[in-house]
């Protein structure tokens, strides 16, 4: 699998001095190569996953979507925040972030031996499809998250100008993107198959899935 790399910081850390946060930082970063071997499940249907998202949380630029799926993809509890840009790219403060966000919509599951349920993000930024370090840094946050939650780490999607793609996976569509005004649920969604969803502000609602396979 072929991986695209954005140019970044990182090509220039070898003439200048490099600070003990920088170091600190970039340790806390996973390389597409170390995601690829690290087993994520596959999703069955990310373009469902993606279109269902987008139009319950209509992300822009710097917006984070961690959501939680059960056995058979449906969605648990999701909920969406605005990435600081101020802060650095930091595996450990996007780590705390996810971590905050879950434990508000949905009890952590550490008392399994194995984890059933599975948390994706889906972020939305500028730029294109290429890894970046900051893709990276929340590749480091969402597994660490989803290990103290009881989670199993899912898929790390991106929404960009170009449009959506699964990291390590290979698979994306240029709809929805990160101009692209939300849908209804209805537009995305079969009219026979729901299940209960638990959102950021807590408001029980049915997420209906895709009649498309």
């Amino acid at each position: 699998m072929t991986f695209g790399f954005a140019s970044s910081a990182a090509t220039s850390l070898s003439a200048s001095p490099v600070s003990a946060g920088s170091v600190n930082n970039l340790s806390r970063i996973l390389e597409p190569a170390e995601w690829a071997a690290a087993g994520i499940p596959l999703l069955r249907s990310p373009r469902e996953v993606v279109s269902g998202l987008h139009a319950r949380h209509g992300p822009t630029p710097t917006t984070a979507v961690v959501a939680v799926l059960d056995h058979e993809e449906r969605l648990t509890a999701s909920a969406s925040f605005t990435r600081r840009t101020t802060v650095a790219a930091d595996g450990w403060e996007f780590r705390n972030a996810l971590l905050a966000h879950l434990r508000r919509v949905l009890p952590h599951d550490l008392r399994r031996r194995t984890p059933v349920r599975t948390a994706v993000l889906l972020y939305c930024r500028e730029g294109d499809e290429r890894w970046t370090e900051e893709d990276g840094a929340w590749m480091w946050g969402l597994r660490d998250a989803c290990t103290l939650h009881g989670l199993r780490c899912g898929a790390y999607i991106t929404l960009t100008r170009g449009g959506w793609q699964v990291l390590g996976d290979g698979r994306g569509g240029r709809r929805p993107n990160s101009l692209s005004r939300p849908s209804s649920l209805a537009d995305t969604s079969a009219e026979d198959d729901s299940a209960p969803v638990r959102t950021g502000g807590g408001a029980a609602e049915a997420l209906r899935r895709s009649a498309a396979r």
